[in-house]
């Protein structure tokens, strides 16, 4: 990656004319104007939708991850950012068939892992960098052992899931990287022959294959997970499924499985109240969050925003809920007429959550640039070019 690229539409143009390919040629193949094409380049308009990364991708003859992956800012900025290697390395001392770990009590194992899904839950992602790579290793070598199998497997499954892959994420790791802890949980999701374990396997899976744009796979593989509704544990990771469903079917162009699946989870919700089995923090408010994203993902951005106002964010359960709901909020405001202020005040909200979330997801810089580039020279564009200085873009 060019450490100077500042935001995604740069990129988009860098690959565009090392294609040698027009501005009306791309845009003919994506299915958009050659005007909306270039404002895109000049970051004028934010490229925050997968299906349109996908789209832009297929016509340069590129993977998405080569036009996203400018999300990556230089390592130092933030505490976690010298920890990513170490994580890699467990990964791959793993993937060796030597993770050179500990042996040690599942009770132990079990505790630890709480530890770092709260850390994940609450944003402190430096904490959860720092505790991973000796938890991978010890659960792996465990496994090894032979210790209860199955028990040791399902904490695989959540670790990978719920704390190496979504940790990657948050801190803007590269997505290959995370598909490898997707591929050690589908693995000991096998192992565990446990349907809550398959699941949880096949959420983080889906969320995989999104991000290289296999939007086709991510949906075969949620409707393959075999899960009941029979316990309110197996009712919330069913609600996950399905709210993931819903998102996967909006970048398809799939309306009446993004209908159908959301109308789903709602019901789910309704059902089980606030809950957190698997450290999913299924329930009420977190459909909410989800309806937003789901709708910002068609361009629907008014409808976002009305969502948003319909949501207490002091009812969400955890700050990573919280920060998500900021920052969807902040992306709808910013494409409505006369909300660019509102929208760089929510943002803000996002950033003092989890700054890792705003600075390094490449939507969010994307939309960043956008503000940026019609930001006016008061207070607020005083704050927003602070907080695109702190992402890594040129101000």
């Amino acid at each position: 990656m060019d450490g100077h690229d500042q935001h995604i539409g740069r990129r988009l143009r860098q690959i565009r004319q090392a294609r040698g390919k027009s501005l009306a040629v791309v845009a003919g193949l994506a299915g958009i104007s050659t005007s909306y094409l270039s404002r895109l380049e000049t970051g004028e308009r934010a490229l925050d939708r997968r299906s349109l990364i996908v789209a832009l991708a297929r016509a340069l003859d590129v993977a998405p991850t080569e036009i996203t992956s400018v999300a990556m800012v230089p390592p130092g900025e933030l505490d976690e950012d010298g920890l990513v290697n170490d994580v890699r390395l467990a990964l791959l001392s793993v993937a060796m068939g030597e993770p050179r770990g500990k042996a040690l009590q599942v009770s132990a194992l079990s505790a630890r892992v709480d530890q770092i899904m709260a850390a994940q839950r609450d944003c402190r992602y430096a904490a959860v960098g720092a505790a991973l790579p000796g938890l991978i290793r010890d659960l792996h070598t465990t496994l090894n052992a032979g210790r209860d199998e199955r028990t040791v497997s399902r904490l695989l499954v959540l670790t990978h899931i719920q704390g190496t892959q979504a940790w990657l994420g948050d801190v803007g790791a590269g997505p290959d990287l995370a598909w490898q802890a997707v591929s050690l949980a589908q693995q000991a999701a096998e192992r565990a022959e446990d349907p809550l374990a398959r699941a949880v396997s096949a959420f983080g899976t889906a969320f995989g294959l999104m991000s290289a744009g296999g939007f086709d796979l991510a949906a075969a593989t949620l409707s393959a997970a075999e899960l009941g509704t029979n316990t309110s544990e197996a009712m919330q990771v069913k609600g996950m499924l399905a709210l993931t469903s819903s998102l996967v079917a909006a970048a398809r162009g799939d309306r009446a499985e993004q209908v159908t699946a959301l109308e789903f989870a709602t019901d789910l919700a309704e059902r089980t109240g606030e809950g957190n089995a698997l450290w999913f923090g299924f329930g009420p408010s977190n459909v909410g969050v989800w309806r937003m994203s789901v709708a910002l993902e068609v361009g629907e951005h008014a409808q976002a925003a009305e969502i948003a106002r319909m949501i207490n964010p002091a009812d969400l359960p955890s700050p990573t809920r919280r920060s998500a709901y900021w920052r969807e909020y902040g992306r709808a405001l910013a494409r409505l007429p006369r909300q660019q202020d509102a929208a760089v005040v929510a943002l803000r909200k996002a950033e003092q959550i989890s700054p890792a979330r705003v600075h390094r997801h490449p939507f969010m810089r994307s939309v960043l640039a956008e503000l940026v580039a019609k930001a006016r020279r008061d207070a607020l564009g005083r704050e927003l070019r602070g907080m695109a200085y702190r992402a890594g873009l040129a101000v």
